[in-house]
């Protein structure tokens, strides 16, 4: 797995159009790894996507996800749902506020975690426990990530005492699922 511009945004406005192709046609060409690209500009991500491949399915093997840090920002979500791929996540991360009553059908995996760093802010037990509820609801692998704090694993990654490791395994594609388990 190769999370793509894990410290900045594909999708930054200042990012060239071209840049953003080349970086597609070699995820495109290098199907035996699953590629993750995460973005807060949902709907610079849902065009380009339409554009780019004309109302076909993203490649399975190219994830696609927003990240969403508060009840603000949820609208990503429905950015990301108009996506036509099954390869669909959302990055909880770091979560500022609780989140609502949202929909996740649709969305293979959620990841939740709260801000590391020397000003981390704390995030509440009951906004990881709404999401993973809301995740169990609608049928999607919750991974939670860490508390945060100073550091990243300074509180640790147990919530309600339990480790949180889902994944989304019925989305890897049956090569690379081979690949894995071989």
């Amino acid at each position: 797995m190769i999370f793509v511009n894990s410290m900045s945004d594909l999708f930054h406005k200042g990012i060239d159009r071209g840049f953003i192709d080349r970086v597609f046609g070699v995820m495109e060409s290098a199907d035996w790894h699953v590629y993750q690209v995460l973005t807060k500009r949902s709907s610079l991500m849902r065009r380009y996507i339409r554009e780019r491949y004309g109302g076909r399915r993203a490649p399975p093997h190219i994830w696609l996800g927003v990240s969403v840090e508060d009840a603000a920002h949820a609208r990503r979500i429905e950015h990301l749902k108009q996506i036509d791929s099954d390869a669909r996540f959302v990055s909880f991360e770091p979560l500022l506020g609780p989140i609502p009553n949202i929909d996740l059908c649709g969305v293979a995996w959620a990841i939740v975690g709260g801000e590391s760093g020397p000003r981390a802010r704390i995030m509440k037990e009951e906004w990881a426990l709404g999401l993973r509820d809301l995740c169990d609801r609608d049928g999607v692998a919750f991974f939670f990530k860490q508390w945060g704090g100073p550091r990243p694993k300074s509180r640790g990654r147990m919530l309600d005492g339990v480790e949180w490791n889902g994944f989304p395994w019925q989305i890897v594609p049956e090569p690379i699922l081979g690949q894995i388990s071989a």
